[in-house]
């Protein structure tokens, strides 16, 4: 698997977790852990590090791309 393929699998998975955590907090929707519920500030910190993550895997695949290997 190539480098580049590996940065755009990464951006897929991390962005679908972002997606996820988005939707917890549109829909309210509450998860509990072995009897205790997760509050939900815990996924606007899931959505920023996740597109964070996803975005710095994006740019590596395009650096990639673009033939820049030396970053």
């Amino acid at each position: 698997m190539s480098q580049r393929t590996f940065s755009l699998i990464a951006a897929a998975v991390f962005s679908l977790i972002a997606l996820g955590h988005a939707i917890r907090l549109l829909f309210g929707w509450h998860v509990t852990v072995e009897n205790i519920v997760v509050p939900g500030w815990i996924s606007w910190i899931g959505v920023a590090v996740a597109t964070y993550l996803a975005y710095q895997a994006l740019r590596q695949a395009g650096r990639r791309r673009s033939g820049s290997d030396s970053h």
